[in-house]
């Protein structure tokens, strides 16, 4: 199993930026594609981006050209620059990962874009 937490979530107004991390821990080894996805209020949860073991990342087109994911191997952690972010980023964001077919994913943390 794959245990997931995320942090850096939180309030900030159009145009800012947060950067969110997701510390993973168990059978990490077996992991290969690990990434974030959203579920705003009264949505359905909808896939932001991913990245491989090899570094190759993936993104939504509404999120492509500001968001960024990267991953460290040796502090088994990735994260998510959110920059220029806009109200209809407003979601509480998941991390996931791919362990050999099974997905598993974190608690969340809630993201706020608001003046």
């Amino acid at each position: 199993q794959v245990q997931l937490v995320e942090s850096g979530g939180g309030l900030v107004q159009p145009g800012g930026s947060l950067r969110l991390s997701c510390a993973a821990s168990g059978s990490i080894s077996g992991v290969n594609t690990m990434g974030w996805s959203r579920q705003a209020p009264a949505k359905e949860r909808e896939w932001v981006a991913d990245i491989t073991s090899g570094g190759s990342a993936n993104y939504a087109e509404y999120v492509k050209d500001r968001f960024t994911i990267s991953r460290d191997s040796a502090k088994n952690t990735v994260y998510l620059q959110m920059n220029n972010l806009k109200p209809e980023d407003t979601a509480v964001y998941y991390c996931n990962a791919n362990l050999r077919g099974v997905i598993y994913r974190g608690q969340g943390t809630q993201v706020t874009v608001s003046s």
